[in-house]
């Protein structure tokens, strides 16, 4: 994934490109492109666009998703990738999901890492983002 030395976390404000296999990115109907230090960050946007709102997201589709493959550093769909949850791998968001473009790679991850679960990502929950946060309501 391509990223400049100027995008910021929208999230986090950290500089995205110092840990660029946790990149991730919305790019919203206005053609805007969001970027996150880390899929979990990139999920908490999903999850509540209303926090943003001159982002003017009405809907989850109208948001075009890409994270990092933790290995190969390529730009994926966020809806085809696999995340591993509880690894001991931490991102600058702290714990977070690192993401696979297949999940053998993720399982293979998990393994190594002490993961405990891999998840596609309709397993992805704002609970599970929250848990993550530290947030549990």
């Amino acid at each position: 994934m391509e990223i400049s030395k100027d995008a910021t976390c929208l999230i986090r404000k950290v500089k995205v490109y110092q840990a660029p296999e946790w990149a991730a990115t919305i790019q919203v109907r206005s053609g805007d492109i969001i970027y996150f230090s880390s899929p979990k960050s990139m999920f908490e946007f999903y999850f509540e666009p209303s926090r943003w709102p001159e982002y003017q997201v009405k809907q989850n589709d109208d948001m075009r998703m890409n994270v990092t493959d933790y290995d190969t550093l390529e730009k994926i769909s966020a809806r085809e990738a696999f995340y591993v949850y509880g690894s001991q791998k931490t991102s600058p968001a702290g714990d977070d999901l690192p993401a696979f473009a297949s999940k053998e790679k993720a399982e293979k991850f998990a393994k190594k890492y002490e993961g405990r679960r891999v998840l596609d990502f309709s397993q992805v929950s704002n609970g599970l983002i929250n848990l993550l946060n530290d947030k549990l309501r």
